[in-house]
């Protein structure tokens, strides 16, 4: 990346003079000796959960870091996802004043998120085939425009974006670019997790909801440059991700095998759908994915979705988004779900 980039540029003013609160886990971290806890106003009594949970969750962490390829100090780990794109948007976004930019069809909760801080939400469609539009993204984009928003592989359409049109974002925006790798465990495609040392500018977040298997935990991660890292510690709650969380993740990343072997699973599972949904009559055109469901279109989606859900399939009904009109997402089940599902299409059909 050719040009100077500054994260104080972007950072709002009460951020960058805020003193963060500093918790009792922040003045004195353990080194694992035996110590009477006297600091924290917490009960005694040992049930497993009655001391607060290490702050910067370090061992979970350290396994992250060395799996990934990156440094503790590239990380910060949040309550889900949900939660990091929201401190993203409260370090770096001014109310009422900053905007930011998003590529519907997608996410909704970069919408959401948008409303929440007063932030203006300047949309700009995706092309017919489901890429970003890169004039239009920099024609909408202004001094005030903070963030962009691009969910690869993207939900709801599924397909990975192309590398060369997020490279051109990545050189021409002058703001923060979020990419959101939700999805990136069943995608082909490389992670932009490589392209950190060479775009200050760039985020990913990822998040153990979907290939690992562990929505019901709420942990997602967010990588970037130590400096934005440094601003996001500012303003996260002291102990945003619980015990319990940290203790189920390092034991589901510390088992690769395991998410391997579902990955595949799932992987091969999606390629059986997309083969059967071929055969349905009333459904018109299957959508590229890297992800682990499937976008068809139909040819009544408001029907088809009725009719699934009488024979207690729930699917998503995506319709409402822009360029996805008469549209279902199907979520890839196990096996026996998608045998049922497969069997309820071709009697529908």
């Amino acid at each position: 990346m050719d040009k100077i980039f500054n994260i104080e540029t972007l950072t709002r003013e009460s951020v960058k003079s805020l003193k963060p609160y500093s918790s009792a886990r922040d003045e004195y971290v353990s080194d694992g000796s035996e110590m009477i806890f006297l600091d924290a106003n917490e009960n005694p009594f040992e049930n497993g959960v009655n001391r607060y949970p290490d702050p910067y969750q370090r061992n979970l962490k350290s396994v992250l870091a060395e799996q990934k390829g990156v440094s503790e100090a590239n990380m910060l780990l949040g309550n889900g996802s949900d939660e990091v794109l929201d401190l993203i948007f409260r370090a770096f976004c001014e109310p009422n004043q900053d905007n930011i930019i998003s590529l519907p069809p997608t996410y909704g909760m970069y919408k959401v998120l948008s409303g929440i801080n007063a932030v203006e939400n300047r949309e700009v469609l995706l092309t017919s085939d489901f890429e970003p539009n890169i004039s239009g993204v920099l024609k909408i984009a202004d001094k005030n425009s903070k963030l962009l928003f691009i969910c690869s592989p993207n939900n709801p359409t599924g397909n990975a974006f192309s590398r060369e049109i997020v490279q051109e974002l990545l050189e021409k925006f002058n703001g923060l670019i979020v990419i959101d790798e939700a999805y990136i465990d069943f995608s082909e495609q490389e992670s932009w997790l490589s392209g950190l040392k060479k775009y200050p500018n760039l985020i990913v977040t990822q998040t153990l909801s979907k290939a690992y298997g562990m929505a019901g935990i709420r942990l997602g991660i967010c990588y970037a440059s130590e400096d934005i890292i440094a601003v996001l510690n500012k303003i996260k709650p002291p102990y945003n991700v619980n015990q319990l969380t940290q203790q189920q993740a390092l034991k589901r990343v510390m088992n690769q095998e395991a998410v391997a072997a579902e990955v595949e699973q799932i992987l091969q599972e999606r390629d059986d759908l997309i083969e059967a949904l071929q055969q349905v009559r009333f459904v018109q055109e299957i959508y590229p994915t890297n992800a682990n469901f499937v976008l068809a279109k139909v040819d009544d989606a408001n029907k088809r979705y009725q009719e699934l859900l009488e024979q207690h399939v729930v699917v998503r009904n995506r319709s409402t988004q822009p360029l996805c009109e008469n549209t279902l997402r199907f979520t890839v089940g196990t096996p026996a779900e998608n045998k049922k599902l497969i069997a309820i299409l071709k009697q529908l059909g």
